[in-house]
């Protein structure tokens, strides 16, 4: 049995504890009564059943003066932070921080529209098929490394203190933002190596203004000596609108071959283990058709094949699919956004890879193991609209 003063001693330090955690509204503090310790005095001084009694007393004292404050507080720090549509000004500073709550475009954008109960599109079993019926999903983010490159597509948030600087385009320039863009000079880059080394790949870049609530995107980009940057391509989009590239024209490209931003369709830890992922994502397939959809703009393929997807098409996990009780909670929160929210065809790339950004914080191994479970006989097509060819 406990010792009474190992118990005394536990209370006393337990009431000079102070739990803290980071919640949208700030730190809170609990600090247990100190009128506690105004009790162990005299409770040291008994003996037999009066000591058993001190104990006693001594406990509900603490449950009476730390319960009402902890319980409520716990729950609050266990929810996810309340949604800002269009506003990243609440969002923290920094490689792949922390967005706090904020969304990407307003929140009847079509990123941000939930989909569950729209029409399936006519064509959809032969648009599935062509993705593949068996192929399970595939997280193309992650934890640390891969072939010593990170895994994911990185971002970073800057304030509007951050310098502009020059943007070298090249290849696409001609449906390009010109710049100058706020990139700091070590911005990271997707497929980077930690410890070194050249890289190849799209080597995107993704920069949030926080401040003026401006997303810029290039793709293949060099830093250069001087401190400006050299990119295929480039955009800029209005983080806080519905026109959500005002400059762009029809057809043009982005960062993205689909013409659409990279960062809101990004699988983020952050909300993945909140609970709540409150938009689509993108992910890619093998062949596309040379035609897209709003709000994707481009198209990056010669098939016209109808039983192709279009870039910019939108599939979501059937509601007859059941999500594993089992699966880990980041990845239940990734496939309830995939019936919420769904996924667009951004890009050309690995059948079903969903991009994500990296984090030390996601568990591969069960990413991997999980998501790949679900094959994409699970998914449907959403009723398509114009199609742009």
């Amino acid at each position: 049995m406990l010792s009474f003063v190992r118990f005394v001693r536990f209370v006393v330090k337990l009431s000079f504890t102070r739990l803290s955690c980071g919640t949208s509204q700030g730190a809170w503090r609990v600090r247990i009564s100190v009128t506690l310790l105004a009790n162990v005095s005299s409770a040291l001084k008994e003996r037999g059943a009066p000591r058993l009694n001190a104990m006693k007393s001594l406990l509900l004292r603490l449950a009476a003066t730390s319960l009402p404050v902890l319980v409520p507080a716990l729950v609050a720090a266990a929810a996810p932070p309340p949604l800002v549509y269009g506003n990243m000004a609440g969002a923290d500073l920094g490689v792949d921080a922390n967005l706090n709550g904020a969304v990407s475009f307003p929140a009847d954008n079509a990123w941000n529209t939930d989909i569950s109960a729209a029409p399936v599109d006519p064509n959809s079993a032969n648009l599935i098929a062509s993705i593949g019926l068996t192929t399970g999903l595939h997280p193309d983010f992650g934890a640390g490394t891969y072939a010593n490159a990170i895994i994911g597509i990185p971002y970073v948030i800057v304030s509007s203190s951050q310098a502009p600087v020059v943007i070298h385009l090249k290849a696409y320039r001609s449906q390009s933002d010109p710049g100058p863009y706020p990139v700091p000079p070590d911005a990271p880059i997707e497929g980077s190596k930690p410890g070194g080394g050249t890289f190849g790949g799209d080597r995107h870049v993704l920069v949030i203004d926080k401040d003026s609530n401006r997303l810029y995107e290039m793709y293949h980009a060099h830093p250069k000596p001087d401190g400006s940057w050299r990119a295929d391509a480039g955009a800029i989009f209005h983080l806080d609108s519905d026109d959500v590239r005002p400059t762009a024209k029809p057809g043009w490209t982005s960062a993205d071959a689909a013409g659409l931003p990279i960062f809101p369709g990004l699988a983020r830890y952050e909300e993945a283990a909140a609970g709540l992922i409150p938009h689509a994502l993108r992910f890619t397939v093998a062949t596309t058709r040379r035609a897209y959809i709003l709000p994707a703009n481009h198209y990056a393929s010669t098939q016209t094949s109808p039983n192709l997807p279009p870039m910019g098409m939108r599939v979501r996990l059937k509601a007859s699919y059941q999500i594993p009780a089992g699966f880990s909670p980041e990845t239940r929160t990734i496939l309830q956004a995939l019936k919420t929210y769904g996924m667009m065809v951004a890009d050309n790339g690995s059948n079903w890879f969903i991009s994500g950004a990296p984090d030390d914080r996601w568990n591969n191994s069960r990413l991997v193991g999980e998501l790949g479970q679900v094959a994409g006989s699970n998914f449907e097509v959403v009723k398509m609209g114009v199609i742009h060819k």
